[in-house]
This record gives C-alpha cells, sequence and structure tokens, in this order.
C-alpha cells in the first residue's frame, strides 16, 4: 500500500519547504502537486533575507545562485512622486521557475517521493488520511494543505474565506528593461491597484500588480488595463514604454482571499498560502510562505515524540498566529492606506521627510532572520 509518515498536497515554496525539512529528519513524505517543475506563477518573486539562514540549513544556499540582491525599496503615488529607501534586512529576487525547481531538486535528493497529479478527494478517518488522485489511494497519519490561495480543495473541506467572492486579480509577466537597476524592489500605485518591479536572476524584470476588478472590468484586456489604466503613474509608463514583454501572455488569478484562513482544516495542517496570505504589497509572502513551513515542520518534529494530534493541532495553530497575525494586520493597513489616494498623499509626505518611518513600517510586515 501506498503509506506515508506524511502527505504534502501542494508543491509550491511551503509544501517544498515542509517536505525538505521532514524528509531531512527522517520522515517519510509524499508531495502531491499537480504541475511538474519548472513553472511560472503568479507571484512578487521578491523574497526577504530572514529566511536565508534556514534555507542554507535545509541545503538551499541563494548565495551559489544568480539571484539579485535587493537592498532599497522605492515607493511611488499615483502621480509618480516617489520616495527610496534602505529595507532593513533586504532580500533577494529570484523567479519561481527557478527557486521552485531549485527546492523540487533538493527535496528529491533528500528523499521526497514525488506524484504529479491532481488530488481529487480527502478523507480522515480512525486517525488516519486516505488522499485520492486520479490513478491511486494514498495514506498517511498526517497531512499537509499548501495549495495555494484558492483550490478545489478549499471548497471540499469547506473552508468558511471560499464561500465569499473577493474583487481581486493579480496579473504577473517578466519583461526586458535594460534600465532597471539591479538591488531594488519597487512599488507603485495606480487607480485600483498597486504594482511590483524587481530583477530576477535572469536579469528579467518581474511585473506583478494586484487590480480591484471594478477598475479591471473597466477594459477589455490586460493590455488595455495596462496602457490606460497601469500606466497613469508616470513610473509605470516609462518602465513599459521602455521594456519587452518576454511572456507569450500575462499569467492571471482571479479571487485572490485575504479573510482570515484556520491553520487546521479537518485535521489537515495548513502553511503557505493555505493558512493565510498577507497583502503583496508587503513583499513578504514568499517568507512568509517558508517561515509557517519551518514553525510546522518542527511542531510535526515534535508530534513524532508526544504523539498527541490534539496538542500538535493546538501548538500550531497558536504558533501561527503570534508569528503573522500582527504582519496581517499590518499588511491590511497599509493596503488600505495605498489605495486610497489622499491618504497615500499624506503617507509619502509623511515618509520622504522621515524614511526611519518608512523603514519601521517595513519591519512590521517582516520578520528577524530565522536561525
Amino acid at each position: 500500500m501506498n503509506i506515508y509518515d506524511v502527505i504534502i498536497i501542494g508543491g509550491g515554496l511551503a509544501g517544498l519547504t515542509s517536505a525538505i525539512d521532514l524528509s531531512i529528519n527522517g520522515f517519510e513524505v509524499l508531495l502531491i502537486e499537480k504541475d511538474e517543475y519548472p513553472k511560472h506563477k503568479v507571484c512578487g518573486e521578491y523574497v526577504s533575507n530572514e529566511v536565508l539562514p534556514y534555507l542554507k540549513r535545509l541545503g538551499v544556499d541563494i548565495s551559489k545562485t544568480k539571484a539579485d540582491q535587493i537592498q532599497r525599496l522605492v515607493l511611488s503615488n499615483r502621480k509618480g512622486n516617489s520616495v527610496r529607501v534602505e529595507l532593513p534586512l533586504g532580500g533577494f529576487g529570484m523567479s519561481r521557475y527557478a527557486l521552485d525547481n531549485l527546492m523540487y531538486e533538493k527535496a528529491k535528493s533528500s528523499g521526497v517521493e514525488f506524484k504529479f497529479e491532481t488530488v481529487t478527494d480527502v478523507a480522515f478517518e480512525d486517525h488516519h488520511f486516505c488522499i485520492k488522485t486520479h490513478s491511486a489511494e494514498f495514506y498517511a497519519e498526517l497531512a499537509i494543505g499548501s495549495f495555494g490561495k484558492r483550490s478545489t480543495l478549499d471548497k471540499k473541506l469547506d473552508r468558511d474565506f471560499i464561500h465569499n467572492k473577493t474583487p481581486w486579480i493579480g496579473i504577473k509577466a517578466h519583461y526586458q528593461n535594460d534600465d532597471f537597476p539591479d538591488g531594488e524592489v519597487q512599488l507603485h500605485n495606480f487607480e485600483g491597484g498597486y504594482s511590483g518591479l524587481s530583477k530576477t536572476e535572469t536579469g528579467a524584470v518581474n511585473f506583478c500588480y494586484l487590480a480591484h476588478y471594478d477598475s479591471f472590468k473597466q477594459e477589455r484586456s490586460v493590455e488595455d488595463f495596462n496602457k490606460n489604466i497601469v500606466a497613469q503613474n508616470p513610473k509605470l509608463n516609462s518602465f513599459l514604454n521602455n521594456a519587452d514583454l518576454l511572456f507569450d501572455k500575462h499569467l492571471a488569478i482571479s479571487q485572490v482571499s485575504f479573510q482570515n484562513k484556520n491553520a487546521v482544516e479537518n485535521h489537515m495542517l495548513m502553511a503557505g498560502d493555505s493558512a493565510g496570505l498577507i497583502h503583496p504589497l508587503c513583499g513578504n509572502g514568499m517568507a512568509m510562505a517558508i517561515h509557517s513551513a519551518k514553525l510546522l515542520s518542527d511542531e510535526i518534529k515534535n508530534y513524532k515524540n508526544h504523539r498527541s494530534r490534539y496538542q500538535l493541532e493546538k501548538n500550531y495553530t497558536q504558533i501561527w498566529k503570534q508569528t503573522f497575525r500582527k504582519r496581517l494586520i499590518f499588511g491590511s493597513l497599509f493596503q488600505n492606506i495605498l489605495l486610497q489616494p489622499k491618504l497615500t498623499n499624506i503617507g509619502m509626505l509623511a515618509v520622504s521627510k522621515s524614511p526611519y518611518l518608512l523603514k519601521k513600517m517595513i519591519q512590521q510586515t517582516h520578520g528577524k532572520p530565522i536561525l
């Protein structure tokens, strides 16, 4: 029979991180992911340096890659008025295409087994999970859900947030722009949304934005929206006019939800975006996914000793809230400010006079290095 210690559903950053950590600590791990690597995803592709020590301990050494070393943030309002500040910890720019594949190769070499299929059903009975795909059934004492922002499995688990429609759309593509500086992440406001720009390991610039559907639906296509709405910000207009699209088309994801989620659903342990999603403007979603996987892996390793599912679920829920709740609150606050022009202008004036204030705001959505 296909029996494992832990089955992970979803092979994004959280799923891959948990798989590596648990496997190198003696667990038999199966990771089920619907798409093979490498692949592009809608993502800001900026990662806070807080995760570097932990990743290196897992055998994923970012310093040996060509990731862009990011030290500065540029923030602009709709009129293109901007402020620049040094990031407290810094970060790195790396595509999900490269980072996920790097971690996938590490997971394979660590003994993680992969199945590239779609999970069709999850059942918990007699203290074990039965997880079904179109071709087989797999069994494990523990299951991790790391299937992203929104999934059909969320519906099967009848999660509260899945019943509410959300107005957010995410768009992403890579561009070639020779004028874009190294070592910089930019965040630019436009009507109904905001965009992030940063270089990846190939030198291409990741152009990713979140837009409100009411603003987006005014145009017939992503290209029209970029030209008529996004480009109203002079900074973004300059970027788009001097950049060449490297993808065949923009990637998109709809119904992006920032509502509260439970860290445990029907005994399944949630990690990454499946446990909670910070607003993308905070630039820390990827680091949070990795960190949440670390917290969960630590609790599972403790569970191996005391064997109390109740204690495992209670501990993980508590530590997840303690670690991320404040970040999510500040992320929501910052997004509300950025989407209101008057508040944005007041904020821009304040941080331009005191860049230290912007640094303190950044620190509220970032953590300390994970040692």
